[in-house]
């Protein structure tokens, strides 16, 4: 039942996450417009008492808050159109990378909307608990206003001003996800060969996934501080180390790209006379693009 004091919201597409964020807002009683290209993907969310916007203009014009759902940043501008947008408020939660998310704020404010960025750190089952994240890059005053509604999807991160944040670090955070992954399919990869399943070695790869983990704040503040000396270990004793990871790839037939990728990078940073210092000074090499 919807709850005539809530702030009513508007959700443009409804694939599998935009039904999900639509079904947030009617659980938590708030009145709920909703338009889609093909208007039968509605039909369950209007049995629940969703309303049907006819057009995209009549969407918009019914929610306090707009937010878009839809397959790109293209497809963004294609959708609003020609739809008046002044003193609208868009939150667009659709992937793309971060240029494309400041030149729509650029485009939505010269239509006289405000506009915020969003990446959803989730999958569509865990929308409206604290398990999905959603990170926001906006104006604080915008984030401020919505901010009891924006709660009902999950847990909220602002991340600043920059509308570029939020498409950054979903890209930053597909990199750490697929390293973490391929890493641990590296080391299965090696331990099927002497008849280790994956089930076998999972939790022994998740207790060094996390206790690697625990080192980040550290290396943290040797980036942020461009000094980086050798605590733990030089970068010429990974590099080693690397070389004997190489070896044992090789011997066992396993594929060894991943971490000759690894010592190529470190090897670089080597010869450019940083073999003494600790890890994190390879942020130099990730920095570059390599040619």
């Amino acid at each position: 039942m919807n709850n005539t004091t809530a702030t009513p919201v508007t959700v443009l597409g409804l694939g599998l996450m935009g039904r999900a964020l639509a079904g947030a807002f009617l659980d938590a009683g708030y009145p709920t417009t909703i338009w889609n290209r093909t208007a039968a993907k509605a039909d369950e969310l209007v049995a629940r008492g969703a309303r049907l916007a006819p057009t995209v203009g009549d969407a918009v014009a019914a929610g306090s808050l707009t937010i878009l759902c839809v397959t790109d940043y293209p497809a963004v501008r294609d959708l609003l159109g020609d739809t008046v947008l002044a003193g609208a408020t868009l939150l667009n939660l659709t992937s793309g990378d971060s240029a494309q998310a400041r030149e729509t704020a650029r485009w939505a404010g010269s239509r006289g909307a405000r506009y915020l960025d969003g990446a959803i750190m989730a999958i569509p089952s865990t929308i409206g608990t604290a398990d999905a994240v959603i990170l926001l890059a906006g104006a604080h005053d915008d984030v401020t206003a919505h901010r009891s509604t924006l709660d009902t999807l999950g847990t909220v991160r602002h991340l600043g001003a920059d509308h570029g944040l939020a498409s950054l670090y979903d890209a930053a955070g597909l990199a750490m996800m697929w390293s973490v992954l391929n890493a641990w399919l590296q080391g299965t990869a090696m331990l099927r060969v002497a008849g280790v399943d994956a089930a076998t070695y999972a939790p022994f790869a998740q207790e060094i996934a996390a206790g690697v983990a625990t080192w980040l704040p550290g290396y943290a503040a040797q980036v942020d501080s461009g000094a980086f000396p050798a605590e733990v270990a030089a970068l010429e004793t990974d590099a080693r180390s690397m070389a004997h990871l190489i070896e044992e790839c090789e011997a066992l037939g396993v594929n060894a790209e991943l971490p000759r990728l690894f010592k190529a990078m470190a090897d670089r940073a080597i010869a450019a006379g940083h073999g003494g210092e600790q890890y994190p000074v390879l942020i130099e090499e990730f920095g570059t693009p390599h040619r």
